[in-house]
């Protein structure tokens, strides 16, 4: 016969959601970095094509 599961503890409950909090926190700051790093000019990492490169195609 099925049984119920137990309650999930308030502290395990917000401890999963603080983690999940942090790795959206650490993603959103990485992607802000990249996008000044982009408008700066110093990205080394990311690679996207020039407005030189798309009129050289025509």
């Amino acid at each position: 016969m099925a049984v119920p599961k137990k309650k999930t503890s308030k502290s395990k409950r917000d401890s999963r959601r603080a983690t999940w909090n942090r790795k959206a926190a650490i993603q959103a700051q990485r992607a802000l970095s990249l996008g000044k790093s982009v408008l700066t000019n110093q990205s080394n990492s990311f690679e996207y094509p020039s407005k030189d490169d798309e009129d050289d195609d025509e």
